[in-house]
């Protein structure tokens, strides 16, 4: 959605890597927004996006920056899709229709492109798995790639809202990609629901963050983990406000 950084550029990079031309869609999408105040400030910043881009290749990057009727025609919305559960755990508890909203961009952008492989960053790691589940469903001939997530020096999750954090809370962000790791060790030997309080703990009250959720999760279906099983993958994924700015993270536990 543009305001680029180096965890999109990572992205990029990595098309670059496995494709002869690499295309860019760069696109605030209204219809996965369920607070108007988050769409109209979410930052835009096209011409320093396009510079950017041009520091990897002049030649192979093309941009598509479409304007909402280019995508939507004259009727914006956003299609309904059964993602078999996906949607309605973690972000689809606290982002009324945002999953619907995604699908539906995605599915555009992958017929007017019609890529042959797309690439992903895994910070949104449930964004990913929906996209995967909307290919299935809508049999579109494209490849999804998952790429790793790019951090700041302290771990802070790569994102274009981290622009608007002030100093001090950038400085102090570090916690969540903190607590994470801490909970990755924990996992190996102590009981979830243990986890999970020992990370609310770690926020209550803190005087500049406020968790939203903590969940961990089997990394294929997302459904919360109810007891381990030594035969499935799981990742915690974590949402914390910074003022009015929302951040997440997930880090793979086995």
């Amino acid at each position: 959605m543009g305001a680029l950084h180096v965890g999109h550029l990572s992205l990029v990079k990595a098309a670059l890597a496995e494709n002869t031309l690499v295309v860019v869609s760069i696109f605030v999408n209204p219809t996965q927004f369920d607070n108007p105040n988050d769409l109209s400030s979410y930052p835009r910043t096209l011409t320093e996006d396009v510079q950017l881009l041009e520091t990897l290749s002049e030649t192979q990057i093309l941009v598509y920056a479409p304007t909402v009727s280019d995508v939507y025609g004259s009727e914006m919305n956003a299609d309904h899709f059964d993602f078999g559960g996906l949607e309605f755990e973690m972000e689809g508890k606290f982002r009324t229709g945002h999953f619907d909203g995604v699908g539906t961009i995605v599915k555009h952008l992958f017929e007017i492109v019609k890529p042959n492989f797309a690439y992903f960053g895994e910070k949104d790691f449930q964004q990913l798995q929906i996209i995967k589940k909307m290919v299935e469903i809508t049999k579109l001939p494209v490849t999804i790639t998952g790429c790793p997530i790019e951090r700041e020096s302290n771990g802070l999750a790569m994102s274009s809202r981290n622009s608007r954090l002030s100093a001090e809370e950038i400085e102090k962000s570090g916690l969540i990609y903190k607590t994470l790791q801490t909970v990755k060790e924990k996992f190996q030997s102590e009981n979830h629901t243990v986890i999970s309080d020992w990370v609310s703990t770690q926020f209550s009250n803190h005087p500049l963050f406020e968790l939203e959720y903590f969940q961990i999760s089997e990394s294929e279906n997302l459904a919360p983990i109810q007891q381990k099983n030594q035969t499935k993958i799981y990742r915690a994924f974590i949402a914390v406000f910074a003022g009015d700015v929302r951040l997440i993270d997930n880090i793979a536990l086995n």
